[in-house]
């Protein structure tokens, strides 16, 4: 890597274009674009959740995906590169399978909440989705690997179940939705 990022202050965007990994560059309003900054911007909220106390397990597993997303960043600033794999998706899905097998089921729809960490994860688990969002629109219109796709909805549904599981680690049980509660009170 050597001196590749000492110079933070390029004024080359000025303009309002960037340059993508191929040389190439583009609108900063692109489909590109705002894909990989969905991306950034989840794995800063998983930074967030990080910042938190949390079973060892649970930390790793998260230090792992942000590995993943920082690849995914790079494969869609990359247009045509594959860096993720089907690997990553089985991956996730037993991550998922590890953690939920710890909770009790869920017969209620659960409002994001509890613990902060809890709160957090449900928080990068809707950013979350807001990525797999764009990635499917920059899909529609461009080359994007299945793969990325899927990933972030595997990431969606362990970020879910690592909101409850860090419920149970703090103590707390899942906060349950209660239907109607308010309207006899409106």
């Amino acid at each position: 890597m050597g001196n590749r990022l000492s110079k933070i202050v390029t004024r080359t965007g000025d303009a309002g274009t960037t340059g993508l990994g191929d040389g190439s560059r583009v609108a900063k309003d692109c489909l590109r674009i705002e894909a990989m900054g969905e991306v950034d911007e989840l794995n800063s909220s998983l930074g967030v959740l990080l910042a938190e106390e949390l079973p060892e397990t649970i930390r790793q597993a998260l230090l792992g995906v942000q590995h993943d997303l920082f690849d995914l960043g790079g494969e869609l600033c990359i247009p045509g590169s594959n860096l993720i794999s089907e690997a990553h998706i089985v991956r996730l899905e037993d991550l998922v399978e590890q953690f939920n097998k710890a909770l009790s089921p869920l017969k209620e729809f659960i409002l994001p909440g509890g613990t902060r960490a809890a709160a957090v994860a449900h928080l990068a688990r809707t950013i979350c989705r807001r990525a797999e969002r764009r990635v499917v629109h920059l899909a529609n219109n461009e080359s994007v690997s299945d793969f990325a796709r899927k990933y972030l909805n595997r990431l969606s549904d362990l970020l879910f179940v690592l909101g409850r599981a860090l419920n149970v680690a703090g103590g707390r049980g899942d906060v349950l939705w209660i239907h109607g509660r308010n309207r006899a009170e409106a």
